[in-house]
């Protein structure tokens, strides 16, 4: 332990004890509608992230420790900056229960699980007036929560941290061993494994994003190695967390081959369906996809080209044209997948994590609802290719949380626009400029 720690220099412990105080603070002490002490806490970790990363000079042993440790520090918190994990906790308890989350409300009967009112109260009505659209293997993550602890808040809430930070663990194994396949530096996970983002979204406000990733890091490992059918099963799995990763499967036409692909994407498909077996009825598919059409077609959050959209449908139109949008931009992201998919070179490595990249951040670019957590994927993505500006947003994303200074949510634009502004400004300058390797210039 003492050669872990040996070599810190005095501005490191700084750093690293600033870091301690500013997630302890933001686990126990904040409300979110304080945002501004908030954004000053979360800036302080985020300043300290990059000073041990770029200037601290330190090894990547300790770097583990710490990044590890800075989440054992949110063990015993309740999430104060995201209600989700309340719907998380009940959908758990409805399975072991023996009831299927899919075709109960929980504005309809709060007395089917214990804690219900609280629980209800917790999520808010919005949430609980709508079917829950977490896929099955997201719905066996909250399940052992409420096998282990199916009266008690705090501990579902412990079980579902430890469950985060282990497989933030596999991702950091994975992820490494991804980066050696590529010849990359195996310190660049760390631009994803410390990230102050990383700990407070994923381990802190308890998003299943990390969950996802853990398993996509497997597919995309044994995807280079030329594995495609043990790729498929992860794949598969992690879709069966969250959805999104279905955008990759036609970039990986040229790495694999198109029949392969259609193979990989047919197990995909077959793993799926026999994942939601155990919850099939003859409600279940409208319940599930009414909530997901709900969900993109009706709500907006931190929106970018969106809002620019939104705004020009007002003008010629007079109204929210939301709805018409929402049925065009899967069509534009459909389009632009396929672009990547056919017209670049993803037999490279370097260039199908490129693909991934902006096919996922077009995605996100062009949807209604950006939450803080979706940007986990782009980040991860990220540390693979030549290009940083997810790094930036995990910075700027946090200025959303501006929309909850009150108790009546009320999204601040001006915000919005400054977090949009910077990171497609340094998206325009990485694609511009040639030189494009983020670290080795922060490093200088």
């Amino acid at each position: 332990m003492n050669k872990l720690f040996q070599d810190l220099s005095m501005k490191s412990i700084t750093a690293i004890s600033l870091s301690c105080m500013s997630y302890m603070w933001i686990a126990y002490g904040i409300e979110r509608s304080s945002f501004f002490l908030f954004f000053a806490l979360y800036a302080t970790s985020f300043l300290c992230f990059l000073y041990l990363i770029f200037k601290g000079k330190v090894n990547q042993n300790a770097l583990f420790f710490f990044a590890f440790g800075f989440r054992i520090l949110f063990l015993f918190a309740i999430p104060n900056l995201s209600d989700d994990f309340y719907r998380f906790i009940w959908d758990g308890r409805m399975i072991w229960e023996g009831l299927n989350p899919y075709l109960v409300l929980p504005e309809n009967d709060t007395s089917l699980v214990a804690e219900g009112q609280l629980l209800y109260e917790g999520m808010g009505a919005m949430n609980g007036s709508h079917y829950t659209c977490y896929p099955p293997v997201n719905q066996l993550a909250f399940l052992i929560p409420a096998i282990l602890f199916s009266k008690n808040l705090l501990g579902a809430t412990l079980i579902m941290r430890v469950l985060l930070i282990l497989a933030d663990f596999g991702t950091f194994i994975f992820g490494k061993k991804i980066l050696n396949l590529l010849k990359l530096p195996s310190e660049y996970i760390f631009l994803y494994i410390l990230n102050p983002f990383i700990i407070l979204e994923l381990t802190g406000n308890l998003h299943f994003e990390g969950l996802m990733i853990f398993f996509l890091a497997i597919a995309i490992y044994y995807l280079l190695k030329n594995k495609w059918l043990y790729s498929a099963v992860a794949f598969a799995v992690s879709v069966s967390v969250k959805l999104v990763p279905l955008l990759f499967v036609p970039v990986f036409i040229k790495k694999i081959g198109f029949w392969k692909t259609l193979g990989y994407g047919a197990l995909v498909i077959v793993l799926n369906f026999l994942f939601f077996l155990p919850f099939v009825s003859q409600d279940l598919y409208d319940n599930f996809m009414d909530s997901i059409h709900l969900y993109f077609q009706n709500f907006e959050f931190n929106a970018s080209f969106y809002y620019i959209i939104r705004e020009i449908g007002f003008r010629v139109k007079g109204y929210n044209i939301i709805h018409s949008v929402g049925k065009v931009t899967p069509l534009l992201v459909i389009f632009s997948v396929a672009m990547f998919a056919f017209f670049r070179n993803n037999k490279n490595p370097k260039v199908l994590f490129e693909s991934m990249l902006f096919s996922v951040c077009i995605y996100y670019s062009l949807a209604s609802i950006v939450h803080p957590w979706y940007v986990a994927i782009p980040l991860f993505l990220s540390i693979f290719t030549r290009y940083k500006f997810p790094l930036v947003w995990s910075f700027m994303i946090v200025l959303s949380y501006a929309a909850y200074q009150t108790s009546e949510y009320h999204e601040n634009l001006y915000m919005v626009f400054l977090e949009y502004i910077v990171v497609y400004g340094v998206l325009l300058r990485e694609l511009f400029s040639r030189k494009n390797d983020f670290l080795e210039i922060a490093k200088a």
